[in-house]
């Protein structure tokens, strides 16, 4: 992560402006990835003097400091050495101390003992220190746009570094983000957003403990870059920077490298459900993972809804249950009634059921066994709507 000093920011009042690289900054940054392949093969040393001096055209300074921080990150690759370094310390100095020899024959009969290269033996004898590692050129090489991305992501990751309390209104793939928060063990409430049509995310930042602020702000700092998967979210911190608490602000136009393309279903069952219902559901639009249903201070995400092409007004809702105990079931709807959503059907696993039976009831519930009856479901969608 990135240290406060080398974050580009402009302070106004209270707020903190993060000040993003753009494509106006792509000639220096091929300057600068000119300056790491020029020194490929060198010690680390080496390459932070040589960057000490000026590029060869202006750049930014605090930007500039950024992107070189970020470059080190992904140049930092370490190459396997055919002999480790204190191996190869060990044998040196023993053949100095058995040997009279001047110090060059030394070298040339340790390089002989090892069998490896007498010119490689100085610059692997003291790889293993953090500023003599060679640097290595990555397996993929890096473009100016793609090196303004990592910075930009960088740059929005070490802020978050520094929040006291994110507040994130998400449109879109809430689920998914919610999961993945609970998952890396934020401390994190949902509720619903002021449109309705959103879901807003309380989490409270490092800052904010008194323990363990490193890990739970990498935690907080990886979700970052899955928010870009969104339809759209909105994102305001309070960061202590420069000595005080700033607002910052962050939205979808955020120029940051998104994350891996999360898998469009959570389980073999919903993806051949939704090829099912793609088949035979021909006169209903079927909508994965739709807007969460609001029921009281809770939220609900339901797995599909159905919609009539023809008549918007027939909706339905499907979630699919895996393990499950009456206990479960009689919550969920309890909290279906609070919501006032009455078109919701709950595929439940008749095999994971915990030793227990569904009571059916005014419960809508659709016993299945392996896989979902798309035949069985569309009649029961027939005769909720």
């Amino acid at each position: 992560m990135l240290p406060e000093a080398d974050i580009p920011v402009r302070l106004v009042d209270d707020e903190a402006h993060l000040d993003f690289l753009g494509a106006q900054d792509d000639p220096w940054l091929r300057g600068l990835i000119a300056e790491f392949e020029r020194h490929e093969g060198r010690s680390r040393r080496q390459l932070s003097e040589a960057l000490a001096g000026p590029l060869p055209g202006p750049a930014p300074q605090w930007k500039r400091r950024a992107a070189a921080r970020v470059l080190f990150r992904l140049w930092y690759r370490e190459r396997p050495q055919a002999v480790s370094p204190p191996l190869l310390r060990e044998v040196l100095f023993r053949c100095a101390a058995q040997s009279k020899a001047d110090r060059i024959r030394v070298r040339e009969e340790t390089a002989f003992v090892l069998q490896i290269p007498p010119e490689q033996l100085s610059r692997w004898l003291f790889c293993d220190l953090p500023s003599e590692r060679l640097m290595q050129k990555p397996s993929q090489p890096i473009a100016p746009h793609s090196l303004r991305q990592h910075t930009n992501l960088a740059i929005a990751q070490a802020t978050l570094m520094r929040a006291t309390s994110v507040k994130v209104a998400l449109t879109g793939n809430a689920r998914a983000i919610v999961r993945l928060a609970r998952l890396r063990g934020l401390l994190c409430s949902v509720t619903t957003a002021p449109d309705a049509h959103a879901a807003s995310l309380s989490l409270s930042g490092p800052y904010a403990l008194f323990r363990h602020t490193i890990l739970y702000g990498k935690a907080l700092a990886e979700l970052l870059p899955h928010l870009a998967w969104c339809n759209n979210f909105e994102l305001q911190a309070e960061c202590r920077l420069h000595g005080r608490v700033r607002q910052v602000f962050l939205d979808q136009n955020a120029p940051i490298a998104p994350a891996k393309e999360p898998r469009p279903f959570d389980s073999k069952l919903e993806q051949r459900l939704a090829e099912d219902l793609q088949k035979h559901a021909l006169d209903w639009h079927v909508i994965r993972e739709p807007e969460p249903i609001a029921a009281g201070k809770h939220l609900l995400f339901p797995d599909f809804l159905l919609q009539h092409r023809l008549h918007p007004r027939r909706r339905v809702l499907v979630e699919l249950a895996g393990f499950w105990t009456p206990e479960y079931l009689g919550q969920k709807f309890a909290r279906l009634a609070e919501a006032n959503a009455a078109n919701l059907i709950v595929c439940v696993d008749a095999e994971r059921a915990c030793g227990v039976k569904a009571e059916h009831g005014s419960l809508h519930i659709l016993p299945y066994r392996r896989h979902v009856d798309v035949n069985a479901l569309m009649a029961r969608i027939e005769q909720l709507c």
